[in-house]
C-alpha cells in the first residue's frame, strides 16, 4: 500500500511557546486544526509521551464528519512534537506519523510540519491545502496580542 507525505514551512510572528501550546491544548486545536468548512471537536487530549488523543472534523455544509486519534511519540517543549494519526474510518488504512519542528528565529518562530504515511486514497494536493487552511488559522491564533 503507498503513502502520501506532505512538507510545510512557516514562520510565525509568536514565540515557539505559544505555537507549542496551540498544538496541545485541546480548545486551541478544535479553533485552528479543522480547514476551512469544517468544525471540529476533541474528545479527549493527554499530552504527555505515551499519552492518546482523540478528535473529529464535521463538513459544515453536509454534516458529514470523519474521526481519528493516535499516541504522542516524542513532545520536547517548545521544540518538537511527533505524533502518530489513525482514521476511524477502515476505507482509511494505515498509520500517519506527524513531525512539528519549531525554532526559535530574530523574526519569530520557524515552524515546519510534515506528515508521512498519509493513506493512498487521499490525494497529497487535498492534504497540502487542508494544511494551508490550517496553518493560517493557526497564526491568527497565535499572531494575537490580547493584553487583558
Amino acid at each position: 500500500m503507498s503513502t502520501n507525505t506532505v512538507r510545510l514551512h512557516r514562520v510565525l510572528r509568536s514565540t515557539p511557546e505559544r505555537v507549542y501550546r496551540a498544538f496541545l491544548d485541546a480548545a486551541a486545536l478544535a479553533k485552528w486544526l479543522p480547514p476551512n468548512g469544517f468544525t471540529g471537536t476533541v474528545h479527549h487530549l493527554q499530552a504527555e509521551v505515551g499519552g492518546t488523543y482523540k478528535m473529529s472534523f464535521s463538513n459544515f455544509t453536509t454534516g458529514d464528519g470523519h474521526a481519528f486519534g493516535g499516541k504522542y511519540l516524542e513532545l520536547v517543549p517548545n521544540e518538537r512534537i511527533r505524533y502518530t494519526g489513525k482514521f476511524d474510518d477502515p476505507n482509511l488504512p494505515g498509520e500517519m506519523q506527524t513531525t512539528v519542528s519549531l525554532a526559535q528565529t530574530p523574526f519569530g518562530t520557524e515552524l515546519n510540519v510534515v506528515q508521512e504515511g498519509i493513506p493512498e486514497v487521499i490525494p497529497a494536493q487535498a492534504c497540502y491545502l487542508g494544511w494551508q487552511e490550517s496553518l493560517a488559522l493557526l497564526k491568527l491564533l497565535v499572531e494575537a496580542e490580547i493584553q487583558q
